[in-house]
């Protein structure tokens, strides 16, 4: 077996685009960044998303307990949205203050700049230890704004290779932290079964 940072630099090319992802409950909505979302279906009239959402995220209760998410593929020249959803908490920021969106047909918000979003509503869940997997089925989609995507999707690769060295040693140290809160959750695993919304 390889030594352990190296096995996560391989595993780091499976990595999916940087994407955005907002919820609402009630009053409450969030947005946050995340580069583990997937398609989930091979069939293009069942459209389907899964994504991982870590449960110390702000965003976790609001999916879970609402049942829908927006996901939001972003374009290449997004890193200040980045910066602003996915360096901060909601717990000490309304980060969508200020950020362009509307509400979407499921209730969540949805981005104005981006270069697709998805509206999607959870169908399953599965307990991942430290993170939920949330699969999502699209019910409504479109292009952020404009009526035809702009620049080109947002890849992890390309956000780590491109990221400003300002944010650099705060993104790192994020990362730590996020992998510190994950690592003794990870071990355990709960089943149980989802029970739509």
């Amino acid at each position: 077996m390889l030594p352990p940072d190296q096995v996560y630099q391989l595993l780091r090319n499976l990595t999916s685009p940087v994407v955005a992802i907002t919820s609402a409950r009630g009053s409450e909505k969030n947005g946050m960044i995340i580069d583990s979302a997937i398609r989930a279906s091979i069939v293009p009239t069942i459209p389907r998303i899964a994504i991982f959402i870590h449960k110390f995220n702000y965003s976790h209760k609001l999916i879970y307990e609402s049942g829908k998410f927006g996901l939001h593929l972003l374009h290449t020249g997004q890193f200040d949205l980045i910066h602003h959803l996915g360096f901060q908490s909601r717990r000490t920021a309304d980060k969508l203050a200020t950020v362009p969106h509307r509400t979407g047909r499921l209730g969540v918000p949805v981005l104005e700049e981006c270069h697709a979003h998805f509206e999607c509503r959870v169908v399953n869940a599965m307990d991942t230890g430290s993170s939920t997997c949330f699969l999502g089925n699209v019910e409504a989609t479109g292009h952020g704004g404009t009526s035809m995507p702009r620049g080109d999707v947002m890849t992890a690769a390309y956000f780590r290779a491109n990221l400003p060295k300002a944010w650099k040693g705060d993104y790192e140290r994020l990362l730590k932290e996020a992998q510190g809160h994950a690592e003794e959750a990870s071990r355990n695993i709960t089943m149980e079964a989802w029970v739509p919304k």
